[in-house]
């Protein structure tokens, strides 16, 4: 099985070499790693007299300008210039933990898991607030999930991270492949799909990648703006699905850890991001409500704004 990794960048640092290197070392080899480079000037300037072509002889790298990104979009383009009958999707911040991650990663898909994706682990770094977002989002046990799960999991049935998630090629051809034009979320729109075709998503716990962010409040809250936002230009998809709920039982389950490492007094602070994070979703499921101007302001992805 020919295996692709697709991984869009845009103004890379030298955790970009770290992380090709980590691909070169993997058990699985690699056929070609298909970089999806936004703005050729970062990415030059990155690489000026690295002799990176010849090391890394199997990188593709395709240019695009910022106006021409999209999350959806982006990603399909880069399927188009793979032929690997498996690929790989990830992101420049992810690092692979182990040299075992795509072993085990496109290990588990078969006849009937179309998808799989990894367990994103906390960096050294990492705030509090962080780990205990990973650690609910992405615990230490594998899970299969099916069109069975929605009545109990709802949402997230169809969670999965293109930070690092793996798919067969064939099926993603017959299903249609990523969505060409959204903010966010393309991983979880071409998921539902799946599911709702009577596929599987597979969680494998057991690959892993290093991928974090401190975000500041007020980037929770745009990014979760964004998020709203590609929940309310696909009713088709989350329309009926709430997201609430988990919101909830991550605030029940950082409440349980402040008060077993006696540090109560870190939950206000924890539900006050949360505050935020809940405030961008809301006005991004409103947006259409929003004068342009504001929400031009508060989105990550203005280019999604003048394309529309």
């Amino acid at each position: 099985m020919k295996i692709d990794v697709i991984i869009p960048i845009y103004k890379p640092d030298r955790t970009l070499f770290l992380l090709l290197d980590s691909l070169e070392r993997q058990t699985v080899p690699v056929q070609n790693i298909i970089l999806m480079n936004t703005e050729r000037i970062y990415f030059e300037q990155l690489t000026a007299g690295a002799e990176f072509e010849k090391k890394y002889a199997n990188v593709k790298v395709y240019h695009l300008s910022k106006r021409e990104f999209d999350h959806g979009g982006t990603r399909r383009r880069g399927v188009q210039y793979s032929d690997g009958d498996i690929f790989v999707m990830m992101t420049q911040d992810a690092v692979p933990a182990d040299r075992f991650l795509l072993e085990r990663l496109t290990g588990a898909l078969s006849q009937n898991v179309a998808a799989a994706y990894a367990r994103q682990l906390p960096g050294k770094d990492s705030s509090e607030f962080e780990k205990i977002s990973r650690e609910f989002n992405y615990p230490d046990k594998s899970q299969v999930k099916t069109k069975a799960d929605l009545e109990k999991m709802g949402i997230k049935t169809f969670f999965c991270s293109n930070v690092c998630a793996a798919y067969r090629r064939d099926i993603y051809e017959e299903s249609g492949g990523f969505i060409s034009h959204t903010i966010f979320n393309e991983d979880m729109i071409y998921a539902s799909g799946l599911i709702r075709a009577g596929y599987e998503i597979a969680y494998v716990a057991e690959a892993k990648v290093v991928h974090s962010h401190n975000y500041t409040n007020w980037m929770q809250l745009r990014r979760n703006f964004d998020l709203g936002v590609s929940q309310a230009d696909h009713p088709e998809v989350f329309g009926g699905i709430t997201s609430e709920k988990e919101g909830k039982n991550l605030v029940k389950k950082a409440w349980k850890y402040f008060r077993e490492n006696k540090c109560s007094y870190r939950f206000l602070g924890f539900c006050f991001q949360c505050g935020f994070k809940y405030a961008g979703y809301l006005m991004g499921k409103h947006y259409r409500f929003l004068p342009r101007g504001f929400i031009i302001r508060i989105t990550t992805n203005k280019e999604y704004w003048m394309q529309k």
